[in-house]
């Protein structure tokens, strides 16, 4: 069973999750409103030995809703506070373009960057780290069309691979979502 942790400073309460301790480091930032990424990060932590850590969202405050230089503060903050320097960051939906903005502005800290559906947003791509991104075969909310023009954009080091469903397709398809980021993450 997972242990689900929160960070607290600064009037934020994140609540993150910690799972293995292998020598490959991923952060898992979920879409806003829906977790899929449970049964993918469990299976990465246990099964193929990464050391995985998925971040959730503070609540909104008094200040409204969060922004995502917020959110993407709050991974830092996550980060330093379990003392985990560098790691693969990585996103499903929303979750994947505050990953694309951590990524972007924490180059030193990126190993590379996984999107699981990639929203049409005009984030930059951080120079020469690796993309995985990893898409839904019927995905109408991020279609493959975002995730073929993000990897047009970098062809030399991004690459697109399929999963059968919609939006929702690391819930529906958990174990294939996570065999592909084994096998891409784990490569050496």
């Amino acid at each position: 069973m997972t242990h689900i942790q929160t960070f607290e400073s600064d009037g934020r309460t994140v609540p993150y999750v910690v799972e293995g301790d292998g020598p490959i480091g991923l952060v898992l930032i979920p879409e806003r409103g829906e977790d899929v990424l449970g049964v993918v990060g469990h299976y990465l932590a246990e099964e193929a030995g990464f050391h995985v850590v998925r971040i959730g969202y503070r609540s909104a405050g008094a200040d409204g809703e969060p922004t995502r230089a917020d959110r993407v503060a709050d991974v830092v903050a996550v980060l330093d506070h379990i003392g985990l320097d560098r790691a693969w960051i990585g996103g499903h939906g929303f979750g994947g373009t505050v990953a694309r903005e951590f990524v972007a502005a924490h180059a030193d800290r990126s190993n590379g960057l996984l999107l699981l559906g990639v929203e049409d947003e005009d984030v930059e791509l951080a120079p020469a780290l690796p993309v995985l991104i990893i898409q839904g075969t019927t995905d109408a909310v991020t279609p493959v069309a975002h995730a073929e023009r993000l990897r047009d954009a970098a062809p030399e080091r991004a690459s697109i691979k399929t999963v059968e469903g919609d939006h929702g397709f690391p819930g529906a398809n958990p174990i294939e979502t996570a065999v592909i980021i084994e096998e891409y993450l784990d490569w050496d």
